[in-house]
């Protein structure tokens, strides 16, 4: 089905809102996938938080304008699909590996991050970043790590010398 000047225009302002706001963007070629697949693939990504849309290259091109992701246009050739990661920086790169680890018809072809274009074969380093709550989770522990030894080591003075008194009375009595 051809689609309208208007609706072009709709598509490639939609896809334009969306990269302005996103951290990370993962383009992908579809040959070959059913639609069925494709399903499947829009459902994880939604649950991910992970904008994805199959537009025409001519209509990427122009939607990308003004974006951090303008780095990706010279790589958009063939049939590509889109994914944004708009909650985590490596949430539409998980998506998209994931799957391709299922489907080999799914062929990751620009990964970009902050304006910065990195060839495919990043995708597996941004996808292996933690998420949010990981890395939170990794921070709070460095900063208990210092707090627990010093108390730790507070501690040790009065419990050396409680066993230190105890072995002094057991020699006692045992004299």
């Amino acid at each position: 089905m051809a689609l309208s000047l208007e609706q072009k225009k709709a598509m490639a302002e939609e896809v334009n809102a969306v990269a302005k706001t996103a951290f990370a963007a993962v383009a992908a070629e579809y040959r070959g996938i059913t639609a069925t697949q494709m399903d499947g693939l829009r459902s994880e990504a939604r649950k991910q938080g992970v904008y994805l849309r199959v537009v025409k290259n001519s209509i990427a091109r122009r939607a990308v304008e003004g974006t951090d992701f303008e780095c990706m246009t010279e790589g958009f050739a063939g049939p590509l699909l889109l994914a944004f990661s708009q909650e985590e920086p490596s949430a539409a790169a998980r998506v998209v590996k994931d799957f391709a680890k299922q489907n080999d018809k799914l062929v990751p072809k620009l990964v970009a991050l902050s304006g910065t274009l990195y060839p495919a074969t990043e995708l597996d380093r941004l996808a292996s970043m933690p998420t949010r709550d990981e890395a939170l989770a990794m921070l709070m522990g460095t900063m208990r790590a210092p707090i627990q030894k010093f108390v730790t080591t507070v501690n040790e003075v009065p419990s050396k010398l409680v066993r230190t008194l105890a072995a002094v009375r057991d020699a006692k009595q045992a004299g």
